[in-house]
């Protein structure tokens, strides 16, 4: 079976959607998939340093690149796409990646031509704050182009069961619930802290929250300045960490928040963390916090949470099957509750690294690329069978 990604961008500036791309295109490759993942140089606000219309072979799979325009996460690529017009036939299924980019919407169009299933992954994009976000241009967008597009694909997949219910309110009854995942040899063992504090020297011997994720509106950072700055006020060795890309010049605004609530001193952002570093960071923190307004189903939350990590997250990021667990403090979206729960960990370690405990394990369990590429994989030869018999009544009529 031949599978072909399309993503508008792989580029690390926007965030945990390139990497699960990309994991997700080797992890299936592992299960003797034929996989090509295809998609533009765009990395925000400048472009991959990458070989362009070439395949790149990856460990089991091959990737290509192509030019393209963008701004910010609106991402074309012309030559992209005349390279899908040529070639999609050439596989079983297209697997697309986000919504509201025009990218994806003609490759559905494409894949509709040429008679090629194709599964589609929103990743959030269809949660109610992210659709309410600068609604009046997803309106028309989603009414005109996505809608029908979604409406004909063989498959959504949705990342989380509040996805699942907000798809199946929407009116789409055709739908799976297939989470992302983590490598669990990657968290087994993490990196010495010493890595993460040789870079940022000041932060050895505080007591660490961490924020891993884009510098953007919808993450929730003007809930966590108040929350910090009361964690701040009752533990003065504490440090907040945030770690990630500033993809659409929000820093300003979000240090504001923080400046406000007298507690920017104690804030440090360190930018995109990648590789060891990042692993590294993990290791280093005391607390893992995730304040978000929205979330598909966030791949630093299970990297929280694998890390060993007391983790904090709000009902918005999707992810009650860890309050169900008791694998986490999953708490309302709002700076009073997000407080009250890093104090509870503060003032009660013991209890916290318990919590922390069942967490890893709860996620070695359960969300490994593993276990999601054989559930993705099966749907995938369900797609397959279902369009040849199709085909072949076609055919026999």
């Amino acid at each position: 079976m031949k599978v072909l990604f399309v993503s508008p961008y792989l580029g690390t500036s926007y965030g945990g959607t390139s990497k699960v791309v990309l994991e997700l295109a080797q992890s299936l490759a592992k299960l003797d998939l034929s996989v090509d993942v295809i998609s533009s140089n765009a990395n925000d606000g400048e472009v991959l340093d990458v070989q362009l219309q070439t395949w790149l072979t990856q460990d089991n799979y091959r990737l290509k690149y192509f030019p393209s325009w963008h701004r910010s996460d609106l991402v074309f690529s012309s030559k992209l796409l005349l390279w899908l017009n040529r070639h999609v036939k050439e596989y079983d299924i297209v697997h697309t990646h986000t919504l509201f980019s025009p990218l994806i919407s003609l490759t559905h169009a494409l894949c509709r031509f040429h008679r090629v299933p194709y599964v589609m992954t929103p990743h959030g994009m269809l949660d109610p704050w992210a659709l309410s976000y600068k609604a009046w241009k997803k309106r028309f967008y989603y009414q005109r182009l996505e809608q029908p597009f979604l409406n004909r694909a063989s498959v959504i997949q949705t990342l989380s069961t509040s996805e699942a219910e907000q798809v199946a309110k929407l009116g789409y009854a055709h739908s799976i619930m297939i989470p992302n995942g983590i490598h669990k040899y990657k968290f087994e063992q993490l990196p010495d802290a010493e890595l993460f504090h040789q870079k940022f020297p000041h932060l050895r011997n505080q007591r660490l929250v961490l924020f891993l994720g884009r510098i953007d509106p919808k993450k929730g950072l003007d809930l966590l300045a108040p929350a910090f700055a009361r964690v701040n006020a009752a533990f003065p060795d504490t440090r907040l960490v945030i770690a990630g890309p500033d993809s659409i010049g929000f820093m300003p605004v979000a240090q504001s928040y923080f400046a406000k609530a007298d507690c920017l001193d104690a804030v440090t952002f360190t930018g995109m963390l990648s590789g060891s570093v990042k692993y590294a960071a993990l290791a280093a923190a005391d607390l893992y916090v995730s304040p978000s307004y929205s979330e598909g189903f966030s791949m630093s939350v299970l990297e929280g949470m694998a890390a060993g990590l007391p983790c904090i997250i709000t009902e918005n990021c999707n992810f009650p099957e860890a309050r169900t667990a008791k694998a986490a403090y999953v708490v309302k979206t709002n700076a009073d509750c997000i407080g009250d729960a890093l104090l509870e960990c503060l003032h009660n370690s013991d209890k916290a690294k318990q919590i922390a405990n069942v967490s890893q394990k709860f996620i070695f369990e359960n969300y490994t690329w593993k276990k999601v590429a054989q559930k993705l994989f099966n749907f995938y030869q369900q797609i397959v069978t279902q369009e040849g018999e199709v085909t072949k009544a076609s055919i026999s009529i």
